[in-house]
C-alpha cells in the first residue's frame, strides 16, 4: 500500500474510507486487533455510502469516539497518526505545527518533553497542566494553545475536552513487560519507520495486544530525543483504547533518579507507578 498524500481541505469520503481500510489491513495481521480492524472496515463502508460533504462526515451513525477521533484528525490536519504509526511514518511535530501559535521549535520541545503524538493528547496536556511545564510555555501561552486546539477540534468534535479514560498502571506496565520480552526474543512483527531511518531498515517491533476491554499498541520510541539520549530501546510508547472511548497514549521508561530509580514507570503517572510497586 502506497502512502496517500495529506487530505485537501475539501476532503472526500473515498479517501477517508481508503485510509480506514489501510489501517484495518495492518491491524488484522495481529489476532488481538482483528475486532478493531473489523470496526474500521464497517466505518469505511458507511462513509462511502454517505453523500459527499463535510456535514455528512461529521454525523456518521454508529461510529464511536475512537473512529470519530480518527476522522476528526484527518479532517483537521490532513493526516491520521494511527495509520502513519502503523506504517512507520508518524511525524507528530509536523502535526503540532498545524496548531496556530506553535512553530517548529516549540513543536519539537512539546514532543520531546511530553511524549505526545496526537492533537487530542496535546489537548489533554494543555488542560491538565503538563503543557506549562514545557520550557518556553507560559500560562498565557498554554491558554492560547488550549483555545486554538478547542477551535481546531471543535470543527468535528463539538463537545468540551474531557480526560481520556486510562487503564490501570499495572496493565500499562504489564504491556510494557510483554513488549520488551517479545521484542528481545524477536517474536514481534517489525516495521520500517520513515523517521530517523535513511536506509529504510525494518527494525521497529510493534505489539498489538489486549487486556480485558482494553486494546494496546506498543513500540519503541522512535523520536529525536530518544535517539539523542540513546533511549530508543528504553522508552516504550503504549497507545490504548476501549470501546466507547477515544485513544490515549503513555510512555514507559526506566526511572533514572529518585525513589523509583531503576524501575519502569509510566511518564505522567509516576505517583501511580510508585503506589503500584509499594503494593506489590
Amino acid at each position: 500500500m502506497g502512502d496517500l498524500p495529506p487530505l485537501a481541505p475539501a476532503t472526500n469520503n473515498a479517501r477517508i474510507a481508503e485510509r480506514l481500510r489501510q489501517a484495518a489491513t495492518l491491524l488484522s495481521i495481529d489476532e488481538a486487533s482483528r475486532f478493531r480492524a473489523a470496526a474500521y472496515r464497517r466505518a469505511a463502508d458507511a462513509i462511502v455510502a454517505l453523500p459527499e460533504g463535510r456535514k455528512a462526515l461529521d454525523a456518521i451513525p454508529g461510529v464511536g469516539p475512537s473512529i470519530a477521533g480518527a476522522i476528526a484528525q484527518m479532517l483537521t490536519t490532513g493526516r491520521w497518526s494511527l495509520l502513519e504509526r502503523l506504517k512507520g511514518a508518524s511525524d507528530p511535530e509536523a502535526m503540532f505545527r498545524s496548531v496556530p501559535g506553535i512553530g517548529p521549535e516549540l513543536s519539537k520541545r512539546i514532543h520531546e518533553h511530553l511524549h505526545v503524538e496526537t492533537l487530542e493528547a496535546l489537548e489533554a496536556a494543555a488542560h491538565d497542566g503538563r503543557l506549562e511545564r514545557v520550557p518556553g510555555i507560559s500560562a498565557r501561552r498554554a491558554a492560547m494553545v488550549r483555545s486554538a486546539l478547542a477551535e481546531l477540534l471543535a470543527r468535528v468534535r463539538p463537545r468540551p475536552a474531557s480526560p481520556v479514560p486510562e487503564p490501570e498502571v499495572a496493565l500499562l506496565l504489564d504491556v510494557d513487560r510483554e513488549y520488551r520480552e517479545k521484542a528481545a526474543r524477536g517474536e514481534l512483527r517489525k516495521i520500517a519507520p520513515k523517521r530517523f531511518n535513511p536506509a529504510g531498515e525494518v527494525w521497529l517491533p510493534i505489539l498489538n495486544t489486549a487486556r480485558g476491554p482494553w486494546h494496546f499498541t506498543a513500540l519503541y520510541s522512535n523520536t529525536a530525543r530518544a535517539h539523542q539520549l540513546g533511549r530508543v530501546s528504553n522508552w516504550v510508547v503504549i497507545y490504548f483504547y476501549r470501546d466507547g472511548a477515544p485513544e490515549g497514549q503513555r510512555t514507559v521508561v526506566t526511572e533514572s533518579h529518585g525513589p523509583s530509580r531503576g524501575q519502569r514507570v509510566v511518564r505522567g503517572r509516576e505517583a501511580d507507578s510508585m503506589e503500584y510497586y509499594a503494593a506489590a
